[in-house]
């Protein structure tokens, strides 16, 4: 399987984190507009690449002769759920420059604890799980 899209959208997710934090740092007041646009921006970035997950990369695994890879990728689809549904209820919460500028300090708190979530799982997926997965097919090819 070619991850390279699924690499490709965590860079962007990863550049659009950057960006948010970059801004709150700047001023959250200042910066409100621009936070709630990046928001918006980076969630379609990532219920598009959650949905692609899903629908291809998870049962792909399942179907695959791989049981550690079958059984990695039922865990991390788990440990997705909880995950999504808190930046969910945070983008939902700060997608409008009125609510960011409302409660600066609010939503840098939820930033840092929702985003780093988010931020950290990617950098598990990017050097533990995609790995493997690439690993695996190489395995398979020879």
């Amino acid at each position: 399987m070619n991850l390279d899209k699924f690499k490709h959208q965590h860079t962007d997710i990863l550049r659009s984190i950057a960006t948010l934090r970059a801004l709150a740092h700047a001023g959250v007041e200042a910066n409100a507009t621009a936070i709630a646009q990046g928001i918006v921006a980076m969630s379609g970035t990532i219920k598009l690449h959650l949905a692609v997950e899903d629908q291809v990369l998870y049962p792909a695994l399942q179907r695959g002769g791989n049981a550690d890879l079958a059984r990695m990728g039922r865990q991390y689809q788990s440990e997705m759920a909880s995950i999504a549904s808190a930046y969910d209820a945070f983008a939902r919460r700060w997608n409008t420059a009125d609510s960011v500028r409302r409660d600066a300090e609010g939503f840098r708190s939820e930033a840092n604890v929702v985003l780093r979530r988010v931020f950290e799982r990617m950098q598990r997926e990017d050097h533990d799980f995609y790995p493997r997965i690439e690993e695996d097919e190489t395995a398979d090819c020879h």
